[in-house]
């Protein structure tokens, strides 16, 4: 995956952002490397829900350069995303609705050529597919989640599921290894977004 990401940042001089398998309206992970200062000004105005970047990448699947979106843009998000030189872009929309991948490049100095946005396209598709989020967790692994969840320490919830501690702990690395999380409470929150509780 780093490699993939490493390969990304180099198409786009004024960042990327990914976000893979959105559902529910959630993302289960993202990628962000456009400047702090466009990232704070977009959450801030909530453009997220009038991008018509993001209205694409939901209408449909593929790439297209930004200048060829054809949504209306009433707030002038492309404008505002130009003063802060996010001048030209492409994106790529990849997976099924109920599990979509949107990916977007940025530069200020020209347009993508048609090749640039292929390996962008093939980048996004391949992010998609090696960030898969689990269909299920076993009856063990979520109950041994929600335990955690409810704040019983280890040791707790170990006694009340009749298992060694290391047993517990044993079960709560396999989820957050299925759930690509680095700690429990990533896991738990990405359980609850995936709907597995």
């Amino acid at each position: 995956m780093d490699f993939e990401l490493n390969q990304l940042g180099q198409l786009a001089p004024k960042g990327y952002y990914v976000g893979l398998h959105i559902r529910f309206t959630s993302p289960l992970m993202t990628f962000n490397t456009y400047s702090p200062v466009w990232v704070d000004y977009y959450t801030t105005k909530a453009f997220a829900m009038r991008d018509p970047i993001v209205a694409w990448g939901f209408s449909q699947t593929g790439a297209s350069r930004w200048s060829e979106i054809k949504i209306p843009d009433p707030f002038s998000i492309f404008r505002q995303a130009a003063e802060h030189g996010l001048s030209y872009g492409a994106s790529i929309s990849v997976g099924t609705l109920g599990s979509r991948t949107i990916g977007s490049v940025a530069r200020d100095d020209r347009e993508f050529t048609d090749a640039e946005i292929a390996d962008v396209e093939g980048i996004v598709t391949r992010l998609h597919a090696i960030v898969k989020a689990p269909d299920s967790l076993s009856n063990a692994q979520k109950e041994a989640l929600r335990l955690v969840g409810d704040g019983l320490r280890h040791s707790e919830a170990a006694a009340q599921l009749g298992i060694s501690e290391s047993a517990l702990k044993a079960r709560l690395t396999t989820v957050r290894t299925k759930l690509l999380a680095r700690t429990t409470a990533e896991a738990l929150q990405r359980a609850q977004q995936y709907q597995l509780l």
